[in-house]
């Protein structure tokens, strides 16, 4: 968290920087820059304007003009804001950026588990080359994601998770992805038969879109670049729900660990395959 939904959320919501020169950097938590001293991140940005906003999988990519390429991940609680010249600065604010124009782009992440590269400078984040297609565009397909599935022994889970298969699907969506397809979290990912991993391509993009609509998912952390909220965690069907009846039958979801990551399911809309393969 953030995934997909939320991190394109902050994009569109960071439309006003496009343009606006950055002025001044002051970085309050060295470990937030990846691969470079804090001067020479600061360097590379003071005095570049902002062309381009963009995402690729989970990460935010911002274009400077000139020829300068910052990408940004906000890993579990990272938050990009705009925010008013001395507006109050929480303590969690690692970074801010002064713009042109008045205000300024902050930078707030209470574990520290996100950052910023400067694409061509240091070392890049390890991943970014190896990304899958974007899941609710034309380069995902249907007939490649069933032959990758055919070689993953693992559970489906964890298949969704590796961001080499599909970019920027995270625990959120993996679960709520796998409850729309009505498929068990735990299923073997090489057993699923051609309709059912048909059924999860269309819930995953059904998935997503659907959150995109709503805002994005906001748990306890996630804020647009405005500082706004999404309204999509009232939407969730099973992810965050253990204990709660399941809105199809009314069973109690449960909630197991699959890939290291805290799963929720509905025993009875999900049930495990009868048998290894359904082909």
């Amino acid at each position: 968290m953030p995934e997909l939904p939320e991190v394109e959320i902050v994009r569109r919501t960071l439309g006003p920087l496009v343009g606006r020169r950055i002025e001044a950097v002051r970085v309050r938590c060295d470990g937030v820059i990846r691969g470079l001293s804090t001067e020479a991140f600061s360097a590379h940005l003071i005095g570049h304007r902002v062309r381009s906003l963009d995402r690729r999988g989970k990460y935010l990519i911002i274009g400077l003009a000139p020829k300068t390429t910052l990408l940004v991940h906000l890993r579990m609680t990272g938050r990009l804001t705009l925010a008013e010249t001395g507006a109050p600065i929480s303590a969690h604010t690692h970074v801010q950026m002064a713009l042109s124009g008045g205000g300024e782009l902050r930078y707030e992440d209470q574990r520290r588990f996100g950052g910023f590269w400067v694409l061509g400078e240091g070392t890049p984040p390890p991943g970014l080359a190896t990304l899958g297609p974007e899941p609710l565009s034309d380069d995902w397909d249907r007939a490649r994601f069933l032959r990758q599935l055919r070689h993953r022994s693992g559970p489906i889970k964890a298949a969704l998770l590796d961001q080499r298969l599909v970019a920027g699907v995270g625990n959120i969506y993996a679960d709520e992805s796998l409850f729309a397809a009505g498929l068990h979290p735990g299923t073997p990912a090489q057993s699923l038969s051609e309709e059912q991993v048909g059924r999860l391509f269309v819930a995953v993009r059904d998935t997503l879109r659907h959150a995109l609509e709503h805002h994005g998912t906001t748990i306890s952390d996630f804020l647009d670049g405005t500082g706004e909220p999404g309204q999509n965690a009232q939407e969730l069907k099973v992810y965050g729900r253990r204990g709660l009846p399941c809105e199809g039958c009314g069973a109690p979801i449960e909630k197991t660990r699959l890939a290291g990551r805290g799963t929720h399911f509905c025993p009875t809309c999900q049930r495990p395959a009868a048998s290894a393969k359904e082909r």
